[in-house]
């Protein structure tokens, strides 16, 4: 019977396994997370968001920078390497500044063990072994070891903020903390903007209107509102004061950026260049003429280079397109959550509007999948029709991150890592109840296309490179990211599917 100690086991054993990764390859991010050290320690707040020292300049909200700020003042107090705090030494690297950073991740994540604690005590007595095997599975997860303890980042301190959140979510006497703690996680990381409409219906309809109508409780309705634009104006505030919210937030929303990232997130649009690249190369030898495709298929999106998207069969997309496509879907399931705002439908109207903006939002991040992995593991073991429905997102959202890590050393962690995880997720069947109705998805189906990825991974690893040497170097990137996406778009369907005929 799985107990709270194998959680806590569970999170000191791989303390161990992330300590025994410092040294392994540091992303770019490394270095703009120490720039951001050495920004907020060394310069005064009005250059913060105004400083071009560094082309890593600080684009995340206010939160984040006090954090950075405090880090860095741990770091001087606890006598780490002064030299990391200076924003004149530019890609600057040392073993004490490599200790002190992937240290404060591992800290940090502490945040995400305490959330995930608080969930398993939250569950009725006879559903905490499942939720226990979901709270390891979500600990554990590759994308989190991948993104935060090698890549780098801070994502699990920043996802134990929303996994708290929701817990807190689940009584109607601490929505309000809910609500503070996401305004709070907004500055941190704009980034969960993503799911804020959930949010808003859920909070609208639990707590601003009476339980039995939709009478305005004007009293929780003035809390509300007076909590939320607090923490705003407490993060802001200084930036108000000065002038400077424009600066501040052409650093936060760079529209400028194009549709696809550099490395393209297996989302619909990585399946609609998949196909514009498609057409384009077979089109033209079946007579049709293309006038222009050399040159956009060279400044397109499969050069790998974050730039203007340009398609050269299918029609471009705008910013406003995506944004509409993205309010459209997700406007479908906030109805469900007005009528019927149980906290389950509220967990699961958070994974899919975050879902929805990673399939159709504008220059998406492939480490953004980390939105949906995160809320819909908590789903993930209510019976085995959501498992099966997480299965193909868990497997293909980890795999899709593979890129990231592009060095030999850190291969064999990354494939056995996530192989033996897999394994695990693959064993939860067990753990999970049978539904009274298996009216839902096709197990083998999954089973296969999560197969798939072996000779995928085979290929891009190894065949690739044997058959066209240093040619059509962004064909593996291409061809994982359109085969993640087909099964992280068919996941969705399937979550969707059950939100809507779910009775819950």
């Amino acid at each position: 019977m799985p107990t709270l100690s194998m959680l806590y086991n569970t999170a000191i054993a791989s303390a161990f396994v992330k300590i025994l990764l410092f040294p392994c390859y540091r992303s770019t991010d490394f270095e703009v997370h120490r720039n951001w050290l050495a920004i907020t320690h060394s310069l005064p707040l009005k250059e913060w968001y105004t400083s071009h020292i560094s082309e890593w300049t600080l684009d995340y909200p206010p939160f984040f920078a006090w954090l950075e700020f405090t880090l860095s003042w741990i770091a001087r107090l606890l006598g780490f390497d002064k030299a990391m705090l200076d924003p004149y030494n530019l890609n600057y690297v040392s073993t004490s500044t490599i200790v002190f950073q992937r240290s404060s991740v591992i800290v940090l994540e502490l945040v995400l063990l305490y959330a995930l604690c608080a969930y398993v005590r939250s569950m009725p007595a006879r559903d905490q072994p499942n939720a226990i095997l979901a709270a390891i599975d979500i600990f554990l997860s590759p994308a989190l070891l991948i993104i935060d303890h090698i890549h780098f980042q801070y994502n699990g301190f920043l996802f134990g903020i929303l996994m708290w959140s929701l817990v807190l979510a689940q009584k109607r006497e601490t929505l309000l903390k809910s609500a503070a703690l996401f305004a709070a996680l907004l500055c941190f990381k704009h980034i969960y903007l993503y799911v804020a409409p959930a949010y808003f219906v859920f909070l609208l309809r639990t707590y601003c209107l009476s339980p039995s109508g939709y009478r305005i409780q004007f009293k929780n309705s003035i809390k509300l509102g007076a909590t939320v634009i607090g923490i705003f104006l407490l993060a802001f505030g200084p930036w108000i004061y000065m002038g400077q919210m424009p600066q501040v937030f052409q650093r936060l929303f760079p529209f400028s950026r194009g549709l696809c990232h550099a490395y393209w997130a297996p989302n619909f649009w990585a399946m609609y260049a998949f196909a514009d690249r498609v057409a384009t190369f077979f089109l033209p030898r079946f007579g049709y003429s293309l006038p222009d495709a050399v040159n956009s298929a060279l400044n397109g999106p499969t050069r790998g280079l974050v730039r203007d998207t340009v398609f050269t069969v299918l029609p471009n997309i705008t910013p406003r397109l995506t944004f509409l496509i993205t309010l459209f879907f997700q406007s479908l399931v906030l109805i469900k959550l007005f009528f019927r705002p149980t906290w389950r439908n509220f967990v699961g109207a958070v994974t899919l509007c975050g879902w929805l903006s990673y399939l159709f939002g504008w220059h998406v991040h492939e480490k953004a999948i980390l939105i949906v992995i995160m809320p819909f593991g908590l789903l993930s073991l209510k019976d085995r029709r959501y498992l099966e429905a997480f299965r193909p997102l868990a497997v293909a959202g980890c795999i899709s991150l593979f890129p990231l890590l592009f060095t030999p050393a850190e291969a064999p962690i990354k494939y056995l890592y996530t192989g033996l995880w897999v394994a695990i997720l693959l064993k939860f069947n067990r753990a999970a109840p049978v539904p009274l109705k298996r009216q839902f998805l096709l197990t083998r189906v999954n089973l296969s296309y999560m197969a798939g990825f072996i000779p995928l991974l085979i290929y891009n690893g190894i065949v690739h490179r044997i058959v066209f040497g240093d040619r059509l170097e962004f064909l593996p990137l291409m061809l994982l990211s359109a085969y993640a996406a087909w099964g992280i778009f068919w996941s969705c369907i399937s979550l969707i599917w059950l939100y809507f005929t779910d009775l819950d």
